[in-house]
C-alpha cells in the first residue's frame, strides 16, 4: 500500500474515531464473515461500534488523541470496540462476547480509560463495576434515605408534642364531664 493510501486511510479512521475518549481493542481473526456480520449486527443494536484495523494504521490514525495509548505494544490486526451508553456496558458487552462459546475466536485485549491504557485483566475487573445506571440508582436511594430520615427525625418530636396535647385536651374534656 502506498503512503498515500495509507494517509489517506488514516485520516479517514481519525474521522471516524473523532469524540471518541475510551475504546476497548479486541482480537476478530478466526471469526469467519457471518459470524463477524452477526456480531456486528448484534453490536449495532446497542450502539457499539467496531473498527477492524491494522494496528500501524490504528498508531497513524489516533496519533495525539486519548486513545492512543490503546494501541501501545499490541501487534497484527486489532478490532476497535467503542460506544454503548456507558464504558462499563461497553465493558460489560465485550467480557460477555469473549466469554461466550458463540464467538470463541473475540477477545478483549486491552483499551483506554481517561487516556490510561488498559490490560485485558483490567478490562474484565472493570465489567464488575456498577454501570451509569446502576451508579445513578445507588446515589438516589441513599439521598432519598438521608432525606426521608431527616423528615422523620424532624416531624418526630412535632408528633410527640401534638400526642400530648392531644391527651391534655382529652383529659381537661374528661374531668369537666365528670364534675
Amino acid at each position: 500500500m502506498s503512503k498515500h493510501v495509507k494517509d489517506l486511510l488514516a485520516q479517514d479512521f481519525s474521522q471516524r474515531l473523532e469524540g471518541v475518549q475510551d475504546c476497548l481493542v479486541a482480537n476478530m481473526i478466526g471469526l469467519d464473515a457471518n459470524t463477524t456480520v452477526q456480531l456486528r449486527k448484534q453490536l449495532r443494536e446497542k450502539d457499539i461500534r467496531v473498527l477492524v484495523v491494522k494496528n500501524s494504521l490504528a498508531v497513524r490514525a489516533t496519533a495525539g488523541t486519548p486513545i492512543a495509548a490503546a494501541f501501545d505494544n499490541l501487534d497484527g490486526s486489532a478490532a476497535l470496540v467503542w460506544g454503548a451508553e456507558d464504558f462499563v456496558s461497553l465493558v460489560r458487552e465485550v467480557v460477555a462476547l469473549d466469554k461466550s462459546e458463540e464467538y470463541a475466536a473475540f477477545e478483549a485485549r486491552g483499551g483506554v480509560l481517561d487516556g490510561e491504557p488498559l490490560s485485558a485483566e483490567q478490562v474484565k475487573q472493570i465489567s464488575k463495576w456498577p454501570t451509569r445506571e446502576e451508579l445513578l440508582s445507588i446515589v438516589s436511594g441513599q439521598l432519598t434515605g438521608v432525606a426521608s430520615e431527616l423528615a422523620s427525625q424532624l416531624t418526630g418530636p412535632a408528633q410527640q408534642i401534638a400526642s400530648q396535647v392531644e391527651q391534655l385536651i382529652e383529659q381537661k374534656e374528661t374531668e369537666e364531664t365528670e364534675s
